[in-house]
């Protein structure tokens, strides 16, 4: 028996050893790359100091792998499901509520974290997270995540901040002492339906809401007559973020529901913007770097994925979207975030926001829930006065 034990030890130590070698050999494989890399990902994500020189994380990256980077941004998760589904790019910056979709539709391809040296240093809470894991198969590796703010004007306001989101769903003259018609705006996009179940969460609570993405007919029903409510009062539906900041510079608009990245560019520019998270909570959104099942450029994807995990590209993609780390190590020693950055983004409230998942009809806090595809429909019936 002692014989056999040892047998199989060694046997366990020498499969371990291959499989460390062939780790090691296929990294120095992924080094030479294809020579391009075409990724899909959200405003602001991939920056080459075009915008600012001190925000860069793609020169570098180019030059040390040959791997030509180029980027189509997406507006939303719906746009970058249709883009995967089309083809033709590497990777993608999918939020929670695109990558299980892009894995039940197999348009994305299990990740082998051995070749990703920097795995290990990710959160722990990020490691496995649900919306790119599936049975223990991880299909990609987490980039940075953050809430949806309400974002305001402070003159507005009277450089008070707003404590609830009712400034968005509720008709009410303002600290200014005029009324929000017309001077609000909202996401357009169908994954804006949990933000009224969370907020009705808080202010209907015989309703029984366990989750702002799991929401049965009746759960449904009520966030469905919040949202027609904001439709009197939304001036527009925002998908592009450098529209939603042109608007709140010259179009009268004074709050809404927004990212840290339009937040931040509007206040260095000197305007009187400020961002909250009402007394409500938010949802949130917690990315994650995905490769296409027909990638074309694996090895160059696979060099990007383990670039994006250094905690000094953590830091600088923090620093410019207003976001939180992957990455704890990022936190510290970051010129562009600084040391107090992750406190300021949120970093400490990860348990706090409720991260954008796919809503599916067989879920978890009930028997039956309302799937996605009908809050797609039902979304646009909103938009549309219906």
């Amino acid at each position: 028996m002692k014989q056999i034990l040892k047998s199989c030890t060694a046997l366990t130590l020498s499969l371990a050893f291959t499989t460390q070698v062939l780790a090691q050999e296929a990294l120095k494989e992924l080094g030479k790359g294809e020579g391009e890399l075409s990724i899909v990902a959200w405003p602001g994500y991939i920056e080459r100091g075009e915008t600012d020189k001190n925000y860069d994380w793609v020169t570098g990256f180019e030059k040390e792998t040959g791997c030509k980077v180029s980027v189509k941004t997406a507006a939303t998760s719906d746009e970058m499901v249709a883009l995967m589904n089309e083809g033709d790019f590497d990777l993608v910056t999918a939020s929670g509520d695109a990558s299980l979709r892009l894995v039940a539709g197999k348009r994305v391809q299990p990740i082998n974290t051995d070749l990703i040296p920097s795995w290990k240093t990710i959160d722990e809470h990020l490691q496995n997270a649900p919306w790119h894991t599936v049975k223990g198969v991880h299909y990609g590796t987490p980039y940075v995540w953050g809430p949806n703010v309400l974002m305001y004007n402070t003159e507005a306001f009277k450089d008070k901040a707003p404590t609830s989101w009712n400034v968005v769903f509720e008709e009410m003259n303002l600290p200014d002492g005029k009324s929000n018609k017309g001077r609000i705006q909202a996401y357009d996009g169908p994954i804006h339906i949990a933000d009224a179940a969370n907020y009705l969460m808080a202010h209907k609570p015989e309703l029984g809401i366990k989750s702002p993405y799991e929401l049965n007919e009746d759960q449904y029903k009520a966030a469905l007559d919040v949202l027609r409510v904001q439709r009197t009062l939304a001036g527009r539906y925002w998908h592009d973020a450098m529209i939603q900041i042109d608007d709140f510079k010259n179009e009268g608009v004074v709050a809404s529901g927004s990212w840290p990245f339009q937040v931040n560019l509007l206040k260095a520019e000197k305007k009187p913007i400020a961002s909250v998270v009402p007394e409500e909570g938010a949802t949130g959104w917690s990315d994650t770097t995905m490769l296409h099942v027909d990638s074309a450029h694996p090895n160059c994807a696979y060099l990007w994925m383990e670039h994006t995990l250094s905690p000094k590209v953590q830091g600088d993609v923090s620093a410019w979207f207003g976001a939180n780390p992957s990455v704890g190590a990022a936190c510290k020693g970051n010129e562009l975030l600084t040391d107090e950055g992750c406190a300021t983004n949120g970093y400490n409230d990860f348990d706090k926001i409720k991260f954008w998942r796919t809503p599916v009809s067989k879920c978890e806090s009930q028997s039956e829930c309302v799937p996605y595809h009908r809050w797609v429909s039902d979304y646009i019936g909103v938009i549309g006065g219906r």
